[in-house]
C-alpha cells in the first residue's frame, strides 16, 4: 500500500523525467530475493514499492524470483498463466524437472539478473562459474559481518580497516555465509549497496568498492487537498489516546492532550537499533521534566517483535474496562437525552436535578469501581518468555520507570509484535500508527539504510536518526539544516555513548518544549522532504546499474565510454525561509484547536509562501563532488547498436540519468 502525502507542495525543481528511448524489447530483468513476497525486513519493502516503477520501465520482461510460501501466496500474490510463450516453456519445463532453468529461444534475449543479498548470491555465482549470458548485479543491503560485529559491542567504525575478515566470520560461524557473500559481490559485473555508510563499510568487509550506491525509496501517493496529512495525524492520535485510556485506566492522572507519542521500532537488535541508548535517554529525559515541573507527559512506544507465549491479561483488561466505561457513559446519556427530550415536549425546562436519578448513579459508581487499580500499568504488552533476560524490560527495570506518579515518561510499552488492524488490544496497522505518533526514535548504531524513519518522513512524522545510518547520511547531503525539517540527526560516529546518549536527551527535550503550533509547522516542513524519498528520484540510481551491468555483460552490444565530469542535476534543501526554525503557526494548517494554546505567539506564518520559496532556493548539491558511480566516475555514456545503424547514447550521472538518440 503506498504511502501518502499532500498536494501542499508540488514537485521540486530539478526533478524532471527522463527523456528515456533505451530499447528493451529484446532484454529481460530477473530480481532475484529472500524477500519477495515474503515480509521478514526492509528488502521486502524495497522490492514491493519498486515494483511499479521497473514495471513501467521493463514491461512484460520483468520478473520477480523468490521463495514459494503458500500463506505468502494466498494472501500477495495473484497467479496467472504466462502470455509469454518462451516463460510458458520455461515454467513448464521448471515443474516438471524441479527448479532446473531450461528455456530455449531462436534469438535470446539480454538478460539481467538483479540479486539481493547473500542468501540469493549463490545463483549469482553458479551464473558465471557456468559462464551463463546474464549481465548480474549484487547489492548489500547490509553486510553480514558487520551486523553481527556490530551485535558485539564492536568500536566498529574506527576499526574498518583493521578487522581480520575471515577470522572475526569464523568466529562468530558464519564464515560459509560470509564466504558466499563475498564471492557474491566479487562475481558481480555490478556491485551496489543502499548508502555511503555501507560502501565504506562493503568496502574494507568484501574487498570490494561499490559501483554505485542505490539509495531505498517509497511510493509517495499524493493527496488532492491541502494538508490532509495533518487531519489523518489527528484521527490516527485519537486512536493511540483510546488506546492508552485502557492501558493506563485506573492512573490516568495526565492530561491526554498533553501527551507526546514517541516510538521506535524494527528488527529486535536492542544494540544495533539503538534501543539501549533510547532507553537511557528517556530516563535522563524523565528527570528534565520533573525538575523543570513540565506538564508534558511523554509515552514511548517499543515495537520490536520478540518471543512471547499470548497477550498480556492485565493489558487485555485494561482494554475491556475502558470499553465497558465508554458503554455506560452511552447508557446514561441515552437515558439523559430521553428524559431531557420528554421535558422539552410538553414545553418545560428540565430540571437538571432530576435528570439523573439513583440507577444513574449506581450505574457509574460501578463503573468508577471497576476502574480501581492496585498495581501499577504493565510496560509489556504481553507475555514474554524469556522475561528474566530480555534486554529491554531489564533497562526498564534498571532506569526504574514504572509509571509513579511524579514520573513525566510516565508509560514505556513494549509491543513485542508487528501492529495490525485486527489486534484485540491496538488495531491499526503500522501506517495508521505511525501518522497518530510525534516523534520516530531511531539512534542506531548499525543501519544501512533505515526505512522507519524515511515512512515517518513521508507522512509528516519528525525523527530522530544517526549519522551512521543511510537515512541520516543522505538527508544531511541533501539538506542544509535538518533539525529545521524534523530530522534530527544523532551523532553516533564521533561521539561516545554517554554524549550521544546526553545529545539525543537534549533533541528530545528540546521537542518536548515545543508548542502544538511548532509542531505542526514542523510537520509541515518534513512533509515536504517526501519528494526526496520518492522512487520516481531514486529509482534513477537503479537504471543506471541496470544499464551498468548490460554494458558489462555484452561489450558487443553496449559500449560502456567514461566522460569527463559535468555539473549534475540534485537537491539541496536550504534552511527554511522563516527564522526561528519553529515559529508560530497560521490558523488555517490546524486541523483542531486547543484554547489552551490561544495565547501562543501569534507570529506570522504563511506554509504556502514559505514552500515556494524553498523550491526557489534549492540549489544543486553535488557540483564538482564525487560520488560512487561506476569506477569511480559520476558520468558514463552507455551505448547500443541495434541492428540499424541507429547509436543509442545513454547518459548515466549520480543524480539524473537521460538518453539522447544520434
Amino acid at each position: 500500500m503506498p504511502l501518502a502525502r499532500s498536494l501542499s507542495v508540488t514537485s521540486l525543481s530539478g526533478l524532471e523525467d527522463g527523456d528515456e528511448e533505451f530499447d528493451l524489447e529484446d532484454a529481460v530483468l530477473f530480481e532475484i530475493a529472500w524477500e519477495v513476497a515474503n515480509k521478514v525486513g526492509g528488502i521486502y519493502t524495497v522490492i514491493q514499492t519498486k515494483a511499479r516503477l521497473t514495471s513501467e520501465e521493463w514491461g512484460e520482461n520483468y520478473f520477480l524470483v523468490g521463495p514459494y510460501v503458500e500463506s505468502n501466496v494466498r494472501t500477495q500474490v495473484e497467479l496467472i498463466e504466462a502470455t509469454n510463450p518462451i516463460l510458458k516453456r520455461t515454467i513448464e519445463k521448471m515443474n516438471s524437472s524441479g527448479c532446473k532453468f531450461a528455456a530455449q529461444c531462436e534469438e535470446p534475449p539480454h538478460i539481467v539478473a538483479h540479486f539481493h543479498e547473500w542468501l540469493a548470491g549463490l545463483g549469482l555465482v553458479l551464473c558465471r562459474q557456468r559462464q551463463l549470458p546474464i549481465g548480474t548485479i549484487f547489492t548489500t543491503h547490509a553486510t553480514l559481518l558487520g551486523r553481527y560485529l556490530c551485535a558485539g559491542n564492536v568500536d566498529f567504525y574506527n576499526n574498518l580497516s583493521e578487522f581480520n575478515v575471515d577470522k572475526e566470520a569464523g568466529d562468530r560461524q558464519i564464515y560459509h555465509r560470509y564466504c558466499l557473500e563475498r564471492a557474491a559481490a566479487h562475481c558481480a559485473h555490478v556491485f551496489t549497496t543502499v548508502s555511503q555508510i555501507t560502501a565504506i563499510e562493503a568496502e574494507h568487509l568484501l574487498k570490494r568498492k561499490p559501483d554505485i550506491v542505490t539509495p531505498n525509496g517509497l511510493n509517495v501517493k499524493k493527496f488532492s487537498a491541502m494538508h490532509e496529512f495533518q487531519n489523518l495525524h489527528a484521527q490516527s492520535k485519537n486512536r493511540i489516546q483510546e488506546f492508552i485510556r485502557g492501558h493506563f485506566y485506573g492512573h490516568l492522572d495526565f492530561n491526554l492532550d498533553k501527551c507526546l507519542f514517541l516510538f521506535i521500532a524494527g528488527r529486535y537488535e536492542f544494540s544495533n537499533k539503538g534501543a539501549d541508548i533510547f532507553l537511557e535517554a528517556l530516563a535522563r529525559l524523565n528527570y528534565l521534566l520533573r525538575v523543570n515541573h513540565s506538564d508534558v507527559t511523554v509515552i514511548a512506544f517499543f515495537i520490536m517483535p520478540a518471543r512471547t507465549n499470548n497477550f498480556n491479561v492485565e493489558t487485555l483488561k485494561g482494554q475491556a474496562v475502558r470499553k465497558q466505561l465508554w458503554d455506560t457513559a452511552h447508557t446514561v446519556k441515552e437515558r439523559f437525552g430521553k428524559k431531557l427530550y420528554e421535558s422539552l415536549l410538553v414545553g418545560q425546562l428540565p430540571d437538571v436535578s432530576k435528570m439523573l436519578d439513583k440507577e444513574d448513579f449506581t450505574i457509574m459508581k460501578r463503573a468508577i469501581f471497576a476502574t480501581q487499580r492496585q498495581c501499577q500499568p504493565p510496560v509489556c504488552t504481553h507475555n514474554m518468555l524469556e522475561d528474566s533476560s530480555d534486554p529491554i524490560l531489564n533497562s526498564v527495570r534498571r532506569i526504574g520507570l514504572f509509571n509513579s506518579s511524579a514520573d513525566r515518561v510516565k508509560v514505556i510499552i513494549f509491543h513485542p509484535e508487528f501492529l495490525s488492524s485486527t489486534s484485540p488490544l491496538l488495531p491499526m496497522d503500522y501506517e495508521e500508527f505511525v501518522r497518530g505518533c510525534h516523534l520516530g526514535v531511531f539512534p542506531s548504531y548499525y543501519e544501512p539504510w533505515g526505512y522507519t524513519p524515511a515512512e515517518c518522513t513521508v507522512m509528516g512524522i519528525p525523527s530522530i536518526s544517526t549519522n551512521l545510518s543511510g537515512f541520516g547520511c543522505f538527508m544531511e547531503e541533501h539538506i542544509a539544516e535538518p533539525s529545521a525539517y524534523g530530522i534530527y540527526i544523532l551523532d553516533r560516529r564521533f561521539r561516545g555513548v554517554d554524549e550521544s546518549c546526553n545529545q539525543l536527551t537534549s533533541f528530545l527535550f528540546q521537542f518536548c518544549k515545543q508548542s502544538r503550533r511548532q509542531r505542526i509547522i514542523q510537520r509541515n516542513r518534513t512533509e515536504r522532504l517526501s519528494d526526496l524519498l520518492d522512487w520516481r528520484y531514486l529509482g534513477r540510481y537503479y537504471i543506471a546499474a541496470r544499464h551498468m551491468a548490460l554494458a558489462k555483460a555484452f561489450p558487443d552490444t553496449y559500449v560502456y565510454e567514461p566522460q569527463e565530469h559535468t555539473s549534475t542535476t540534485g537537491f539541496r534543501y536550504p534552511r527554511p525561509a522563516s527564522v526561528p526554525p519553529s515559529p508560530a503557526l497560521s490558523r488555517h494548517s490546524s486541523p483542531h484547536h486547543s484554547e489552551a494554546e490561544e495565547n501562543d505567539d501569534d507570529e506570522h506564518y504563511d506554509e504556502d509562501l514559505e514552500a515556494e520559496k524553498d523550491r526557489v532556493n534549492i540549489r544543486q548539491p553535488f557540483k564538482n563532488r564525487s560520488v560512487p558511480g561506476v569506477n569511480g566516475n559520476s558520468n558514463s555514456v552507455l551505448t547500443r547498436w541495434g541492428e540499424s545503424t541507429t547509436q543509442h547514447k545513454l547518459k548515466i550521472n549520480q543524480d539524473c540519468w537521460s538518453t539522447n538518440t544520434g
